[in-house]
């Protein structure tokens, strides 16, 4: 059972899924593997990030857990101000974004599952 701290204190969890172009989607991975060159040089706490790709190669998943929700490091990386400018154009269907709520978890320290 959660205490009551860690039950106000849910960490923001986001999923963003968009399919390319077939001729945008080799340019749309070395965008996306720009920001985790800069996120790992910058190394953010309480932010955990995941990308994938779907057999099609095309269709994107990219799945966020912010910790302290108030703070989203993203946005503020100037690789990610990249990948996202022409994001719209890449896309055959644009990005749908989603919050989700963890029900629970294993393996998942960020999420308060740990094990």
């Amino acid at each position: 059972m959660q205490t009551e701290k860690a039950m106000t204190e849910q960490p923001r969890i986001v999923v963003v899924r968009y399919k390319t172009t077939e001729a945008h989607a080799a340019a749309n991975e070395t965008l996306v593997r720009a920001v985790y060159g800069e996120l790992r040089q910058r190394a953010p706490q309480g932010f955990h990030y995941a990308t994938f790709k779907q057999a099609d190669g095309v269709s994107f998943l990219h799945l966020a857990i912010i910790e302290t929700p108030a703070q989203n490091p993203l946005t503020a990386l100037p690789q990610f101000q990249e990948f996202q400018r022409q994001l719209k154009e890449r896309c055959q269907e644009p990005p749908v974004v989603t919050e989700l709520s963890a029900v629970d978890g294993y393996a998942m320290p960020a999420l308060g599952g740990g094990g």
